[in-house]
């Protein structure tokens, strides 16, 4: 199971990786296993704030659907567009080419509270 330590994770089984005063937020690679194969990736709140623990969208595979959570509270900037033609990108690259939202973190003293990479091994 990959779990990069430079990334911090949700108990939902979301990921962020902050890159200066934006991050990418996805699913990580135990959650999109345990999908399976993914046909759908919805965002419809780019644009808006949300808090930690909101709902930004969800990801639809062939047996079931989810909803997304943001891991803190921030602006959405863009949904990856890549993800409408080909929303396997999640299970190909889920920490890659499969980011599923960019946000503007509202308070970096949020990600404090997410689980590190050995953390979240262990919940899983």
């Amino acid at each position: 199971m990959n779990v990069p330590a430079e990334l911090k994770y949700t108990k939902e089984h979301e990921w962020i990786r902050v890159e200066g005063e934006e991050a990418y937020v996805g699913i990580t690679d135990y959650a999109q296993s345990q999908l399976g194969d993914i046909v759908f990736v919805e965002v419809e709140t780019e644009g808006d704030n949300l808090e930690a623990g909101d709902t930004f969208g969800s990801i639809e595979a062939v047996k079931t659907v989810s909803d997304l959570y943001m891991p803190v509270a921030g602006e959405v900037l863009e949904f990856n567009s890549e993800l409408e033609d080909e929303p396997d990108l999640v299970n190909k690259d889920p920490y890659g080419k499969g980011w599923i939202i960019k946000v503007k973190v509202e308070d970096e003293a949020q990600l404090d509270g997410l689980l590190s990479a050995d953390a979240y091994k262990a919940s899983i």
